[in-house]
Parts: C-alpha cells; structure tokens; sequence
C-alpha cells in the first residue's frame, strides 16, 4: 500500500510574504516568458526590471523583439525573478509572477511614472528610452509561485505582495521630490541604511525608489532592499521612519 502524497506547498505566510517582495523589489533583471504567436510555443528572453510603487513589474522593451511583438498579440506571460550566488544556483530563492502585459500609453499618467521609476533604476536606460520603438508596459501580476530554497514552495495571491490603498497614488506624487532629497543631501544617511539594515558593503548607495514597504537604494554595482521597522500608513510618516532608521544605524556603527 502506497502512503498519500505529501503536499508540497507550504502555507503563506508573513516570511513567505516578505521574501517575495525582497526578490520582486530587489531584481535587476529577469526572464520573461511570452507565448510565440503563430506557434504557441513559449518563448523566453532576459529583461531588464524596475517596480511600480506598488510592485508590480515594469519593463522597458522594443518593438524590435520577438518578445514584445508575442506580448501585443497575447499579454499572458510569467517572469521568473530571483539571481542565484554562490554553489548551487537551484539553492537560491526565486519567485515565478503570473502576469498580463499591459502597454502604457506614452505621455499617460502611468506612463510618465514608469518611465521615472524605471530610469531611476536603471539609468543607462536613459539612452534607448525615448527612441520610438521602445515602451514600457506594466506586468499586472494574477498569482506567483515562490520557491525559497529545498522544501521551501510557496503559492502567493496578487494581494499578498502588491500594495493597495491611497498611500500609492500619495508616494507616487510626492516620492521624487523625496529621492532627489535624500540623494543630495543625506548620501551617508543611506550608506547606514545600506549596511546597517541591507548587510551590504561599499559606499556610493544611492535611492532610486520609495514605497509603503520599504526603499530601494543602488550602488555602481549592486542593488539592496530595506525594509521599513513597519508599513507605511501614510506619506507623513517617510521622514519621521527614514530618521530612527539612521540613528539606529549610526548608534550600532558607534557601539561596535
């Protein structure tokens, strides 16, 4: 007699939830998996990737490639997001985003804050971004599939790793002014936030996006993801969290 079939998939939960964010917020890059048209056959390409405010995926691709001429005929598609380090590349956490491609009309509303984030993210992107034959779409995620390591499956709902609510439309109205800020004059602010609360070393970090959850800040070669002590409610509250975070930052540099 055969014993039953274990089930695989472990139940969601808030590390589950905050490992999906890290790997969504925290990718330079991905694999995007589109349907080929004519053939049906799967067709996948690397891509480079930014976030919204609220998390979903934003690419900036030409109509030049294959892949995007399968996105306009049939906007289903997956991006597997997650780089492997060191040993064993299948050790390492991933995660697989179910999504519809959405092109952004160029000059809307969404288009504009796209193409901000995205360039913030990715600034040699400047250089392509306004040629007429790239756009940017938007990857609306429906479901995700997040394995975190051997025995580590997860199944994830949209709502469980994209923001909603009114603190979106507010950062996103005020969320430059707050980068421009911090990168002018609080550069060593971010450096501590880099390593005190990212683990990562170097200097040179610089902020390339604010959202309810946390930041993302970039270095010449490296990204790294923070998260905030606690979500965002409201947009008053990024100053008063981005200050206790430097002085718990700078008091544990000072007390080593």
């Amino acid at each position: 007699m055969t014993e039953p079939k274990k089930d695989v998939i472990r139940e969601t939960d808030a590390e589950a939830i905050r490992l999906a964010k890290a790997l969504i917020r925290g990718a330079r890059f991905g694999a995007l998996a589109v349907i080929e048209p004519g053939t049906g056959a799967p067709l996948a390409s690397r891509v480079g990737v930014a976030t919204d405010i609220d998390g979903a995926p934003l690419i900036l691709i030409s109509m030049l490639s294959a892949h995007t001429g399968a996105l306009v005929a049939d906007p289903r598609s997956s991006l597997l997001l997650g780089e492997p380090g060191r040993g064993d590349p299948l050790a390492h956490p991933r995660i697989s985003l179910a999504c519809r491609a959405l092109q952004l009309e160029r000059g809307s509303a969404d288009h504009i804050r796209a193409e901000r984030r995205y360039l913030n993210r990715n600034p040699k992107a400047k250089l392509y971004a306004g040629l007429g034959d790239f756009s940017f779409f938007r990857l609306e995620p429906e479901r995700a599939s997040l394995n975190g390591g051997f025995g580590k499956a997860y199944l994830l709902d949209r709502d469980d790793f994209i923001t909603g609510g009114a603190i979106v439309e507010e950062l996103a109205g005020s969320e430059q002014s707050a980068l421009d800020h911090m990168n002018a004059d609080h550069r060593d602010a971010l450096c501590i936030y880099a390593r005190h609360f990212g683990r990562a070393e170097g200097d040179g970090w610089i902020a390339t996006g604010f959202d309810a959850d946390g930041m993302d800040l970039a270095a010449p070669d490296a990204t790294c993801r923070i998260f905030f002590p606690q979500s965002l409610q409201t947009v008053r509250g990024l100053r008063s969290v981005l200050v206790e975070m430097v002085k718990t930052g700078r008091a544990a540099e000072q007390g080593r």
